[in-house]
């Protein structure tokens, strides 16, 4: 191995420590990385509300649903964060499937669509609450750690999601408020990543991944009274979600706009004739 010259003597004062190997000298400008191996991840918890999906029948006009909720949490201790930098933990959540089809007996459907995602042009969409890509959301979702911090951080993260949407029962592009709806089918599937973001670089370190999938299945019987129409059917309870022991990577398109909400379609798919755009995306 060659030798190495150490700096004049007159230089050893604005130097904290040499590293006379590999020809590497370190000073004290230099900045530590944050690295996966230094973050530690612990009591990862991911679940789904051991409760059916609720039905609510108090509309004339639509019915609501509220599925039991998902919820994950996490404790990360994020090591010392440099000078000048600034770390966000938290989750970004985005939709990889989805199938939600609203039958009208034999006059045909209406479904909310992800069109991008249904043909196939990508892999997930960004379910972020639309402003604080990528995040899910930034209150319990996400902690800011801004350096210099001394020390390690320890922070827990979490957050949650359900939904509770509206069904006509009327057909949707009918004039008629009389009641056609049969039924309600929605199949959803979501990729949850436990990330470490630098904010200025846009470093992205993912600590955990979890896939979870909702499903909605109700009968309804549109001649009944309001109040004894829908009922669900299939399984009562979803199935939990699971902590993967692997990271996968992070699609594009679940770090961006738009996000689900703004990117789906509400189409209405007649059983004869061309189906027709109710709702167009945002």
């Amino acid at each position: 191995m060659s030798r190495y010259h150490c700096p004049p003597p007159s230089l050893l004062s604005l130097i904290v420590l040499v590293v006379c190997r590999m020809g590497c000298i370190q000073s004290i400008a230099c900045k530590p990385r944050i690295r996966r191996e230094n973050i530690v991840v612990y009591e990862v918890s991911a679940s789904i509300d051991q409760c059916p999906t609720i039905i609510e029948e108090n509309s004339p006009i639509v019915l609501r649903y509220k599925t039991p909720y998902f919820r994950a949490s996490a404790g990360v201790v994020m090591p010392p964060v440099p000078r000048n930098e600034t770390w966000v933990v938290g989750w970004i959540q985005a939709c990889t499937q989805m199938e939600f089809y609203n039958t009208y007996g034999d006059i045909g459907m209406s479904s909310w669509e992800l069109p991008e995602l249904r043909e196939g042009r990508v892999k997930a969409i960004s379910d972020s609450d639309g402003v604080s890509y990528p995040w899910y959301g930034n209150t319990t979702e996400t902690v800011t750690l801004t350096g210099p911090t001394s020390k390690p951080s320890r922070l827990t993260v979490s957050m949650n999601d359900n939904f509770y949407p509206s069904v006509t029962w009327a057909v949707p592009i009918s004039n008629s408020n009389t009641p056609m709806l049969t039924h309600i089918t929605r199949d959803q599937s979501f990729i949850t990543w436990l990330v470490a973001m630098n904010s200025v670089t846009k470093e992205r370190i993912v600590l955990q991944t979890v896939r979870w999938r909702m499903r909605v299945d109700i009968a309804v019987e549109p001649d009944m009274p309001l109040g004894s129409r829908a009922s669900l059917v299939g399984r009562p309870y979803q199935e939990q979600p699971h902590i993967l022991n692997y990271q996968e990577p992070i699609p594009p398109n679940a770090l961006g706009r738009p996000n689900a909400n703004d990117a789906q379609v509400l189409m209405w798919r007649p059983r004869r004739g061309a189906p027709l755009v109710v709702i167009p995306p945002k």
